[in-house]
């Protein structure tokens, strides 16, 4: 049997480097998809000092010519996991990080995708996994701009996943919730780039942090490697699996909830991205509560 040969994007660092490193550890056939040149370097460096053999490319999905040259490569296994966070509030945000925002997370793994599933189909066979999250099942505040390109890429995944089930091509998708990568932490700060008047914002951004407490990445590894290989076959997998009631409790409340509901309050989660310290790890979200209650 030809061994599969697997590709993940964004791998240069957070989950794409754990997923790319474990499936290479599994023996699989690899190739490590990062941003810049520089990445490689460090990449093939540190996978030299964990003795790991991987095959590792500069693929900038938003770049025609990096797409180009990877719809080359004979890809039986795709996790488009290369992802950018713009966070701030949906009035807030100039128009050049909003439109990259979507370039980044939508456009530019779609269309690497469109000649990747072509040769799948030709093959009659691959697999397609899309790195979502739950902020692609459930919006808040002040990260509308990522949240709005990952309910883009659920319809996408979902419209492909019926498109190419004839070709026996399998698609899913990944949902992780808040887990400490510096991720999440890094959506809330990405305001220091904005080149826009601060006095015109209707947010202090220097005053607000990312609202969730987070959880240690390694579960997210270990899950997606099972999605990518096989050993899991569910189309949407929320990691961790806890966070399925509260997201479907969310989802349900749009259809209850009223426009005037609330109004001239501020809500829960604005308030807790004041209150909350940047980086904060579930367990110390744990100990805080014990001590209120106290």
């Amino acid at each position: 049997m030809v061994q599969e040969t697997y590709l993940i994007t964004g791998a240069g660092t957070g989950f794409g480097k754990g997923i790319a490193f474990g499936l290479a550890e599994l023996g699989k056939k690899v190739i490590a998809g990062v941003e810049t040149m520089s990445e490689v370097s460090a990449l093939e460096k540190e996978a030299d000092e964990k003795k790991l053999k991987l095959q590792i490319e500069k693929l900038d999905v938003t770049s025609p010519e990096d797409r180009e040259r990877a719809w080359s490569w004979d890809i039986d296994v795709l996790l488009n996991n290369a992802g950018i966070s713009e966070g701030g509030s949906l009035v807030d945000i100039p128009e050049k990080q909003l439109r990259n925002q979507f370039e980044v997370n939508v456009f530019g793994p779609m269309l690497l995708t469109q000649q990747i599933a072509k040769s799948m189909v030709k093959k009659q066979r691959g697999k397609i996994v899309f790195m979502s999250s739950v902020s692609g099942l459930m919006a808040d505040p002040l990260s509308g701009p990522y949240g709005g390109s990952k309910f883009a890429l659920e319809a996408f995944a979902e419209s492909l996943s019926k498109e190419l089930q004839e070709f026996n091509v399998e698609v899913a998708t990944i949902n992780p919730g808040p887990f400490l990568t510096g991720f999440n932490d890094r959506e809330f700060e990405a305001w220091k780039r904005w080149q826009d008047n601060p006095a015109e914002r209707i947010f202090d951004y220097e005053k607000l942090a990312f609202p969730y407490e987070q959880f240690d990445p390694e579960p997210v590894i270990k899950a997606s490697i099972k999605v990518l290989t096989g050993d899991e076959n569910n189309y949407r997998n929320v990691i961790p699996k806890a966070m399925v009631s509260m997201i479907k409790k969310r989802q349900k409340e749009l259809w209850d909830r009223k426009t005037d509901e609330s109004l001239g309050e501020r809500h829960e989660l604005v308030q807790k991205s004041f209150d909350i310290e940047p980086g904060t790890t579930a367990v110390e979200g744990i100990v805080n509560k014990v001590k209120d209650i106290l």
